[in-house]
């Protein structure tokens, strides 16, 4: 099979082609894995964390890629959950212990077993993939492949960042940063809290103008102060800064949480930044949210049907995997990125 491979970490400045395009020999599936034949995987800024070596290291040589929609190809001798042909979807929990007091109360996000797709098993970056019957998800038919592909992070992080702030309709919410997940975050906004006014932080004017067209109802630079407070803020920005910069824009008892899995290094000199009358006092907050569960993804999946999502998509062939990550880290982003495999 052909497959996008990290080889090591790597600096887009220096790199701007950190992965190569190879020949694999498949994977046979276990006893309880599928085989699946990929369609479209989304690309993820998670994925530049792991070129830049922010996250956990992943093994090398590997597969980057965990918004994956393909067909089972085949199945091992006890999967019995799908059928073969089967359209499925993978996310970005890959396995988890399933014994652990997280796991045992539906919070395998937090398993100090969990292993991630595309950075501890290979993942979407490639014509073939192979998964536990158990982590992979059906997709309600109204979705293409393309339009699903992001819904299985973009969508499911959002959506569970969203869970985490506590939003009452009516009440004000900002979002810092409108990439993938901002985008979709907002579509959840608007269809479940009518009533409440989004306010869209970004260093770009190309994102603002795009929040603006999906009905925003403020946007601004990071250092523009809009003329209302917010009982909560999502964050899905590289940097620190914007984080110092949202806290004070909370209001009494707001919420602010973080969705990354890391922050750029070079900014984590702001955390110093943080004056804790002016952006903690008042029970103000900070909340991660640490990767998404099963759960999440089923839920999100049949809301993103029921409202219906329709994603934002920039469409690029495998081997253009290198521009499509170049063009994310330079933040030339109007919704999700999706690779097309078959």
């Amino acid at each position: 099979m052909r497959a996008m491979v990290l080889s090591g970490i790597s600096d887009f400045q220096r790199n701007s082609q950190p992965l190569d395009l190879v020949d694999m020999p498949l994977t046979v599936p276990g006893d309880k894995e599928i085989l699946v034949k990929v369609t479209r995987c989304g690309v993820c800024h998670t994925e530049l964390d792991e070129i830049e070596g922010r996250t956990p290291p992943p093994h090398f040589p590997i597969v980057l890629g965990h918004q994956i929609i393909g067909r089972v190809q085949s199945m091992g001798i006890k999967a019995e959950r799908f059928d073969p042909g089967e359209r499925v979807g993978i996310a970005w929990i890959h396995s988890a212990c399933g014994k652990c007091k997280f796991c045992l109360e539906d919070r395998e996000n937090l398993c100090s077993e969990f292993t991630a797709t595309g950075r501890d098993s290979n993942g979407g970056y490639a014509e073939y993939t192979v998964v536990s019957e158990d982590f992979a998800y059906r997709i309600p038919v109204i979705f293409s492949d393309s339009e699903a592909a992001p819904l299985l992070c973009a969508g499911a992080i959002g959506y569970r960042s969203l869970k985490l702030t506590g939003l009452r309709d009516g009440e004000n919410i900002g979002l810092a940063g409108f990439g993938a997940s901002g985008h979709l975050v907002l579509k959840i906004l608007q269809y479940k809290y009518p009533n409440s006014r989004v306010f869209v932080f970004s260093r770009t004017k190309a994102e603002r103008e795009f929040a603006q067209e999906l009905g925003a109802f403020w946007t601004g630079d990071t250092e523009d102060e809009p003329s209302e407070k917010m009982s909560a803020i999502i964050d899905t920005t590289p940097a620190w800064k914007p984080v110092v910069k949202t806290l004070s824009r909370l209001d009494k008892g707001g919420r602010l949480v973080i969705n990354a899995i890391r922050k750029e290094e070079r900014d984590k000199g702001s955390l110093l930044e943080i004056d804790y009358p002016r952006d903690l006092w008042m029970e103000r907050e900070i909340k991660s949210v640490a990767n998404i569960t099963r759960k999440d993804v089923e839920e999100f999946l049949a809301l993103a049907a029921e409202i219906p999502i329709r994603p934002e998509i920039q469409e690029y062939a495998l081997d253009e995997a290198n521009r499509a990550l170049l063009e994310l880290k330079e933040r030339k982003i109007r919704g999700a990125k999706v690779l097309r495999i078959q």
